[in-house]
């Protein structure tokens, strides 16, 4: 794991640089704005500066140079107790929260449980510290006791053994010999949200009509969801668009899509086979967006599966985004069946919902790591268009190394 950092006059011109030197695959992990000081201030401007990241597959030898990040704590850590918290705080304040409505309520929190876990695991290993000279052995030995410690975490939030595991042996795999607790905690952090990735949402093309396709289970929120985003385009960009709904099997959902379109002043189409869908995109084909709700599925008929398919395959890769909306709550075993199924039909994004019905996190890493498909948008609560936004890796990771609420 390659990590540096980036200044510039604005976050844009940050991040390509991070890009240029780090490649496409770089990751952001921390953005704050540094000003001027003394009396230079009040002539010269802000900068951004970025702390950008990217996973490294090389194979480090025991002597070798530490990334610059886990440099930053070794050099900062004379005084063990105190610097240790120091160096946390450093690196994980002011990280950007999950949810832009909701970042001062979170922040503090999540900082609160980083330094919690921090201190669990310090109390647990005080005793085979005091009075004590720790030979190399034993300094590895503690090394053991933070990764237990943090693993435990990892599986208390329902992160699956098998990722744990994955995280846990790359990571060991890049620590010097009696790593510090805050080195172990902050590469971990570090992995996580490299795992976690960059999300894609929905970006608009010039010229091109975009048909933006929900799929997934029933009862996921597919419907509220849609009415989230379409909210979101026509309130901040107003945006040309057009609503599709394929759902007949719920007059509530038609319904409740239509209270939504007239709200917006939005046209609304009601479809029932593929035909129709061909002659839908005809008829929208110079608006901007069309967002089309499916009918919910089960992933155990095949014959709505191949409905499905044969809907989507009535426009154009090149015109076609499909976001795969999943329920938070949802077990895990049956989370693999459903992003197994829908797999097979389509390439997707992802979408998780009801996160404020639940306490664990743990299932949006493991299904990213299961399907390797790129996360996209969170939400929470029924309130639209307020409550959903995009997925924060790092706030993910912070609740995943934080314990449960």
């Amino acid at each position: 794991m390659i990590i540096k950092k980036f200044q510039a006059e604005t976050e844009k011109e940050a991040i390509l640089m991070a890009k240029e030197e780090l490649g496409k695959d770089a990751i952001v992990t921390n953005i704050k704005t540094i000003k001027p000081k003394g009396i230079y201030k009040f002539f010269r401007p802000s900068k951004v500066e970025i702390t950008a990241a990217v996973d490294d597959t090389v194979n480090y030898e025991e002597d070798s140079l530490l990334s610059s990040f886990q440099k930053l704590i070794n050099e900062n850590h004379s005084n063990k107790q105190t610097e240790t918290k120091k160096v946390i705080e450093k690196q994980l304040d002011k990280e950007e929260n999950l949810f832009d409505d909701v970042k001062s309520t979170y922040s503090s929190e999540i900082e609160k449980r980083l330094d919690s876990l921090q201190n669990l695991i310090e109390k647990q290993i005080k005793p085979t510290q005091e009075n004590v000279t720790l030979s190399i052995e034993e300094d590895k030995s503690n090394e053991n006791e933070y990764i237990k410690l943090i693993y435990k975490q990892m599986l208390i939030n329902e992160v699956d053994e098998k990722y744990a595991n994955q995280i846990i042996n790359e990571i060991e795999a890049t620590l010097q010999k009696g790593a510090s607790v805050d080195t172990v905690l902050t590469s971990i952090y570090q992995k996580i949200v490299l795992k976690l990735g960059q999300p894609e949402t929905i970006e608009l093309e010039e010229k091109n009509t975009k048909f933006v396709f929900f799929i997934g289970p029933t009862g996921v929120g597919k419907t509220t969801t849609i009415a989230k985003i379409a909210s979101g385009f026509k309130m901040n960009k107003n945006t040309k668009m057009a609503l599709v709904t394929s759902d007949t099997y719920r007059i509530a959902a038609v319904e409740q899509l239509r209270i939504y379109a007239n709200i917006l002043g939005v046209p609304l189409k009601v479809i029932y086979s593929a035909e129709e869908m061909s002659q839908t995109k005809e008829e929208f084909e110079d608006y901007d967006i069309v967002l089309i709700d499916t009918a919910g599925r089960s992933h155990k008929n095949t014959e709505q599966k191949d409905d499905l398919e044969a809907l989507l395959g009535t426009v154009d890769d090149s015109m076609k985004e499909i976001y795969l909306v999943l329920s938070a709550t949802t077990k895990y075993k049956d989370l693999v069946r459903i992003t197994e199924t829908y797999s097979t039909i389509a390439n997707y994004r992802i979408i998780f919902t009801k996160l404020d019905e639940t306490i664990c996190m743990g299932n949006i890493l493991n299904v990213k790591m299961m399907t390797g498909s790129p996360l996209s948008y969170v939400a929470w609560g029924q309130n639209v268009p307020n409550d959903i936004g995009r997925l924060d890796a790092q706030f993910v990771a912070k609740k995943l190394l934080g314990g449960s609420d």
